[in-house]
This record gives structure tokens, C-alpha cells and sequence, in this order.
């Protein structure tokens, strides 16, 4: 029997016969798991992200691949269920073989997952908010948007240039909110602002009145602060918030709700909120000179196109999540996980729709405050503030 070796695999000579049989390595394709929110109260984040993702990967595929491989994307969708969350996280590390995970929609669902991604050393490039998920840093796990302290400080400053010293702050008690919470009470000192009243919310109410009744009547109260960002949650704090005539007093929100998604659901009422996001919410409205505008006009064009639907900063977290990760697999010249990992942590000067990263082995996310644009809504949009 002759063996006849080519660029493709063996070419193995049966009874006249030359049948090819590819090589292990040109045929095997790269396996990326990804456990979304697709559906559930979440839903509003883990739909665009799973949908930028599929797109991308298609790209990435139709042009060669990577390192001379297709990627196979391997996504679940965990209803926004930390606890089913970690079950698909066992099932990505034990039975899909995959190489990286990017995935996490939300803090809860990420936390959920970090222990199963660390117990199974691959690398896991989450696409939720909580700075807890990289702080402190944990060897295997990286996040691509901005935190919820990063949040606070960017609100805390626009306040102080407003001459506000005095507010009241609603958190939600999902993670994301609970996290952000605990976040702006640490750092709200370091800008001369008080808070005078500290309320919540659970992720499924349908009513704050009762909660903006008593910030209502607290008397001094400069402007409000919002943390939730779980489903309807801050759309309906906001209505509730025109219905009681409130909107003398300015409203803050985070950058969990930067998506048209809010706007239309909150209604007249979002008409002069103020929050912090990335720079692809105003992506039109950004100068020529700024280094983010071909990154964040590119990807509004290549979604809207793909999916007829406006673009959200969590969409384009997942963007940044996986061309980061397919950076370092380039960089890396491999797939193995170890080395997947040491390539994301090298990440320099990398330019998304979140900002210019650059990580460390103390930083696995590399982003600043700056990186933070602050928006408010104007006649149904976005407007840049700075």
C-alpha cells in the first residue's frame, strides 16, 4: 500500500483506488461555546449578542477561517437562569470540547459560570457588567464591556459638573443591580455627593411607585440614579416616574439599558435621561478623528443590514468578546486553551465598540472610565452629551 502525502490530508492507494483522507488538523474546526440569554427576562441582551456572534463567525468562516480552520459555534440559550446557566456551562466543558467560551449575558449567569469554566481551565471571555466577574483577577476568565463602578463613576462626574450633591439611588436586585449598588456606595464619596435616600426594586415588579413616592418626598433631592437593568425593570421605574411628575428631577440610568429597547418601552418619559455607554449608541455622531468610528460604523452596517434591527451596546459586546478572542487565537498560532488564554491577556490596543483594551495579567479587561460616553435621550434618541 503507497502513501501519497498532500496539502490536504493522505491519499491512501486501495486496490487502484486513491481515496483522500484529510488530516486531523485541516479538518477539525475550532469549537467556541457561548451560553446566552436568548430568551427570558434577559432576553433583550442575549438576542443581539447571539445574533452578532452567528453573524461574525459566518464571516470569519466565508473568508478562510482562522489559522487555516472553520470555527463551529456552539450556542445554548439559558432562559436568563443562572442555575441552568452553570448546567449548560458543565455541558460546553465536558461533552462540546470546545476551546473558549464567549457568553454570559448577565452578572448572575456569568458568576454562575465561573467556577465551571476555572475547574475546567478554558479560557471564558464573558460579556456581562459586574467588575466582580474580573475583580479579583481569576486566571481564566476576561470581560469585554465596560463595569458597573466604571458606570457610577461616569454618572457621579456628569453630576458634579451639573452642581448636583444630593440624590436618591434605586437599585434593582438582580445581580447586576445588587453589584452596582455595592459599587457606586464605594466610590459616590469621591465626588462630594450624597445620597439622601437608597431604595429598591425586584427584578419582576411592575410598579415603583411606591418607591418613587418617598424620593418624591424627600426633601433636597437633586437628581435619581438607577442600577437595575433586568428586563422591564428601569423601563417601568422611568414611566412610573413621568406618571408622578418627576421629571423636574433628573434621571440617571446605567449602561445596562443602552438599546432603543428601553426608549421605546419607557415612552415620553426617557425624554432627558442621562446614562453612560459605549461609543456605538452614537456611533453617526462620533468626529471623523475618533479612532472608534470605523470599528463602531462598521458594525452598526453589518448588523442592521443582517438582522433589520437597531444595534445595542450588548450586541456589540459580544463583537468586541469575539474578534478579542479570535485575535489571540491568531496571535497564538493555536487553539489550545492554555494558550488561547496567554494570547487574550497579552491583548494590546485592540479597538471595539467598548473602547481601546489593553489587558494585563492584573487586568482582564482594560478599559477606563473614558472609555464611557455619556448620552441622553433627545425626541426618541441618542444624543452625546461628551
Amino acid at each position: 500500500m503507497n502513501f501519497v502525502r498532500t496539502l490536504l490530508g493522505c491519499c491512501v492507494a486501495v486496490a487502484g483506488t486513491v481515496v483522500i483522507v484529510p488530516t486531523a488538523f485541516a479538518a477539525d474546526p475550532i469549537k467556541i461555546g457561548s451560553v446566552l440569554s436568548i430568551t427570558g427576562p434577559a432576553s433583550y441582551i442575549g438576542e443581539p449578542e447571539a445574533k452578532t456572534l452567528q453573524l461574525y463567525v459566518d464571516q470569519i468562516n466565508a473568508a478562510g477561517g482562522v489559522i487555516g480552520r472553520q470555527i463551529q459555534l456552539i450556542t445554548y440559550d439559558d432562559a436568563s437562569d443562572a442555575n441552568k446557566a452553570r448546567t449548560l456551562a458543565t455541558r460546553v466543558t465536558e461533552q462540546d470540547n470546545v476551546a473558549v467560551m464567549v457568553g454570559g449575558s448577565t452578572t448572575g449567569t456569568t458568576m454562575a459560570m465561573v467556577p465551571v469554566m476555572e475547574g475546567a481551565e478554558l479560557p471564558f471571555m464573558s460579556l456581562a457588567g459586574s467588575v466582580n466577574i474580573v475583580e479579583p483577577v481569576k486566571k481564566w476568565v476576561f470581560k469585554s464591556p465596560h463595569t458597573d463602578r466604571m458606570g457610577c463613576e461616569k454618572n457621579f462626574a456628569d453630576m458634579k459638573k451639573r452642581g448636583f450633591t444630593k440624590i436618591a439611588l434605586i437599585a434593582g436586585t438582580d445581580g447586576f443591580g445588587t453589584s452596582m449598588r455595592e459599587q457606586c456606595l464605594k466610590v459616590v464619596g469621591n465626588y462630594g455627593i450624597t445620597i439622601l435616600i437608597d431604595q429598591t426594586y425586584g427584578a419582576q415588579d411592575t410598579d415603583m411607585t411606591p418607591q418613587l413616592t418617598k424620593v418624591k418626598n424627600t426633601p433636597g433631592v437633586q437628581a435619581v440614579m438607577n442600577t437595575g437593568a433586568s428586563g422591564q425593570g428601569a423601563a417601568v421605574l422611568t414611566r412610573n416616574y413621568g406618571q408622578l411628575g418627576m421629571t423636574g428631577i433628573p434621571m440617571y440610568q446605567n449602561s445596562g439599558v443602552a438599546s432603543k429597547a428601553f426608549i421605546e418601552l419607557a415612552g415620553p418619559a426617557a425624554e432627558g435621561v442621562r446614562l453612560p455607554a459605549a461609543a456605538l449608541l452614537v456611533a453617526d455622531k462620533l468626529p471623523s478623528s475618533d479612532a472608534q468610528k470605523p470599528v463602531v460604523v462598521g458594525y452598526t452596517q453589518a448588523f442592521e443590514k443582517a438582522t433589520k434591527q437597531p444595534v445595542s451596546t450588548f450586541g456589540g459586546g459580544a463583537y468586541d468578546g469575539l474578534m478579542m478572542v479570535v485575535n489571540a487565537i491568531r496571535k497564538a498560532n493555536s487553539a489550545e486553551p492554555a494558550k488561547i488564554r496567554d494570547a487574550l491577556e497579552q491583548t494590546r490596543g485592540f479597538v471595539g465598540t467598548a473602547g481601546i483594551v489593553n489587558m494585563s495579567p492584573k487586568d482582564h479587561l482594560g478599559l477606563t472610565v473614558d472609555a464611557f460616553r455619556m448620552v441622553e435621550i433627545k425626541s426618541g434618541d441618542w444624543s452625546l452629551v461628551d
